[in-house]
């Protein structure tokens, strides 16, 4: 199901889209009506909309692309908005300045899903800030790990620092307890910041280093999709995936209510 401004799609809307790949997304999980973090979604979309557009996105008209999208659908399910422009001309990209919103709805897969590895590349997303759709990259370094035997990519700052995930964030617990979120260049994903504003467990942000991996005490990836995600492996460092604090902050998680559309 998929619809543009409100309208039913058409192939010749999605020509930009799919020829020349600029514009910006998000992605939510849809819960019987209600989604964690819709504000959340929403700022992001106006937020990135500024930065990819230079213009203001109307954020009241796209909730009610949104609310119409969804309108009858019930149970679990995957939404997606994408904010581009159909007549935005590879030579022109400046012209671009009327964004349409589609809105896209498939089926959600259950939460959470099993433990995954990860392989670490030198890598820094260009605009980490953004959640944008130009996933090449990402999805060439989530290929080059998956043919090593990972299940998905990992970005290191060529200073060392760990980052994010491929299309999701990553922290750690420190064997205190403590939950770390890497200082880094990352996009700023709806569901770390869901957790970041909760009091517990105690939780700070600060580097963390390949050579910090070996002294943590477990691992984890977050984002709307997967909610809080056990990480097996980094590379050859390997983590348990029944500590108790990813117990706790998933469960933390699942208690956040969502907001009804």
């Amino acid at each position: 199901m998929a619809e543009l401004n409100g309208n039913p799609v058409t192939l010749e809307d999605l020509q930009a889209l799919a020829l020349t790949n600029y514009g910006h997304f998000t992605s939510m999980r849809m819960e019987n009506g209600t989604i964690r973090g819709l504000s959340l979604h929403l700022d992001r979309l106006v937020r990135d909309c500024h930065i990819v557009f230079g213009v203001d996105l109307d954020r009241e008209q796209t909730l009610n692309y949104i609310r119409k999208a969804a309108d009858g659908v019930t149970g679990v399910a995957g939404l997606r908005v994408t904010v581009f422009d159909p007549a935005l001309d590879m030579g022109r990209p400046s012209d671009g300045k009327d964004p349409h919103i589609l809105v896209n709805l498939r089926p959600a897969g259950a939460m959470p899903p099993p433990p995954l590895t990860a392989k670490t590349f030198t890598f820094t997303r260009d605009n980490a800030e953004v959640k944008h759709i130009g996933l090449h990259p990402q999805l060439r370094l989530r290929r080059d790990a998956q043919l090593a035997g990972f299940d998905d990519a990992v970005f290191v700052e060529p200073d060392g620092r760990v980052s994010e995930g491929g299309t999701w964030n990553l922290g750690f617990v420190a064997q205190d307890g403590t939950v770390i979120w890497p200082d880094a260049p990352v996009l700023p994903g709806t569901t770390m910041l869901l957790l970041q504003g909760l009091n517990a467990p105690n939780q700070v942000t600060k580097p963390v280093r390949l050579p910090d991996l070996p002294g943590m005490a477990a691992a984890f990836a977050t984002n709307t999709t997967i909610g809080v995600r056990a990480v097996s492996a980094l590379d050859g460092v390997h983590f348990p995936t029944d500590h108790p604090v990813l117990a706790a902050l998933r469960d933390a998680y699942d208690g956040i209510p969502g907001d009804r559309l």
